[in-house]
């Protein structure tokens, strides 16, 4: 059993709009920022975390909503799992996938797309589906506004390009119904992912999105295996490929990744895993929108 660990209560700041809390930013550039909370209060409680100060923005409205800006689609970063899934999944049905996939219900209801991409796990469940969508990341301090490509903004585990005055404040994606998403784990419920897939397929565009999860650092871009299916999809007539086709995509998608040996998995089966997903994931989505 792990005894309770006690811990001083931090000073806690909790601004209702946007520019009190990008001001709060700057103020205090080394406070924690929150708003669902699910995977910081796990570190406190076990101890692997400490809170000085604390700027909660779970009340901002200007960060917990979504609408359409031309055409892309502006989703605040303090939006739940529990409504991406709700309200998202005609227009994101991968996106909408992957968070359907993330803890379960109580925690979905809590836990927000922002801090999903904020905790930089190579585990996080929406980012693969962001990056093969190629969502952009916008960031904002009192200095200004800036949006970051999704594939430029992880660095490694718990590492991103948010600068200590920024907070991150919306993703945007382009709508598409050739979306799917899935993952692989060591339970069937409640499961961080021992490997991960997105895949987009857009006919309209001409343009194929693989990434991949749990199998590298940061989750990445499957660019060969991209470069592969826009290259040899039939675009015009949108005759669907074979099994053998399907299952090179999945090869050269798998020939992308970087994954380790870890208690979840070894390489090898990460590796193996994945190819599998993205042969699979790529198959849905080509049949939802061809």
């Amino acid at each position: 059993m792990t005894a309770a660990v006690d811990h001083p209560a931090p000073h806690y700041l909790k601004p209702t709009s946007l520019a009190d809390a990008l001001a709060l930013r700057s103020e205090r550039p080394s406070a924690t920022v929150v708003a669902g909370g699910t995977d910081l209060m796990v570190a406190v409680n076990e101890g692997r975390r400490d809170l000085d100060e604390v700027i909660d923005v779970s009340e901002v409205a200007e960060l917990g909503g979504w609408d359409r800006d031309g055409d892309r689609l502006r989703i605040g970063a303090a939006l739940p799992l529990t409504r991406v899934v709700d309200e998202l999944a005609v227009h994101l049905p991968g996106l909408a996938g992957a968070a359907r996939l993330v803890g379960s219900p109580p925690i979905r209801h809590r836990a927000t797309l922002g801090g999903n991409i904020a905790t930089a796990s190579p585990a996080g469940d929406t980012l693969p589906p962001m990056l093969a969508a190629g969502a952009t990341v916008e960031l904002a301090s009192v200095r200004g506004v800036r949006e970051v490509r999704s594939d430029e903004f992880f660095l490694g585990p718990g590492r991103t390009v948010v600068a200590p005055d920024e907070l991150i404040v919306a993703v945007r994606m382009t709508p598409a119904a050739g979306e799917a998403f899935a993952k692989t784990g060591t339970r069937q419920a409640m499961v961080i992912s021992v490997a991960a897939a997105a895949v987009r397929i857009d006919p309209d565009r001409r343009h194929v999105g693989i990434a991949l999860g749990s199998v590298a650092p940061t989750p990445l871009r499957a660019r060969t295996a991209e470069d592969f299916a826009t290259r040899e999809l039939d675009w015009t007539a949108r005759t669907a490929p074979d099994a053998a086709w399907w299952a090179e995509l999945g090869r050269l998608a798998a020939g992308d990744a970087a994954p380790i040996d870890d208690l979840r998995g070894t390489a090898e089966h990460r590796r193996r895993v994945a190819g599998v997903l993205v042969a699979r994931c790529a198959r849905q989505a080509w049949s939802s929108t061809c």
